[in-house]
């Protein structure tokens, strides 16, 4: 920005030079012209001044926010390496599922597996709510059409 500054000093000199009056129509708009590039001048070097500091302040600002990265990605990698193991995500795509069909509404429902061999677990119809799997307890309980358990039964 020097260099403008320069030449518009230059300028203004060779105007006094040329002895251009500013009182003549052609010399009041040279005059003028001379003022509005030292107006434009400085401007741009304040302008000039202004993104020098801001290019500082964004500098410090990616500096700062690395460190932080650092810190983060640091804490997360060593948090992720504890927390995940291999056998966990092996035993989630091991889950298997088998369908069936509401005796009550028809519906297809799809159950885990496990809950076949669970006998604390009465597997619902999430349409109608009727019990498609119970366990083995109230299987026990009510084993017969007549509402008695088996051993009651065969007794009598």
């Amino acid at each position: 920005m020097k260099y403008l500054s320069e030449e518009v000093a230059y300028l203004r000199g060779l105007a006094e030079g040329l002895e251009i009056e500013s009182e003549t129509k052609e010399g009041k708009m040279i005059c003028k012209i001379i003022d509005v590039l030292e107006n434009l001048t400085d401007t741009l070097d304040d302008m000039q001044e202004d993104y020098d500091e801001l290019v500082e302040y964004v500098e410090s600002v990616d500096e700062d926010l690395s460190d932080v990265e650092d810190i983060l990605y640091e804490e997360d990698d060593d948090d992720f390496d504890d927390d995940y193991d291999d056998e966990d995500c092996d035993d989630e795509d091991e889950l298997s599922y088998i369908e069936m069909e509401c005796p009550n509404c028809g519906d297809l429902v799809d159950i885990d597996e496990e809950l076949l061999f669970d006998d604390s677990v009465d597997v619902i119809c999430p349409n109608c709510q009727a019990i498609i799997l119970s366990s083995e307890e109230d299987e026990d309980e009510d084993c017969c059409e007549c509402g008695c358990s088996c051993e009651n039964h065969e007794e009598k």
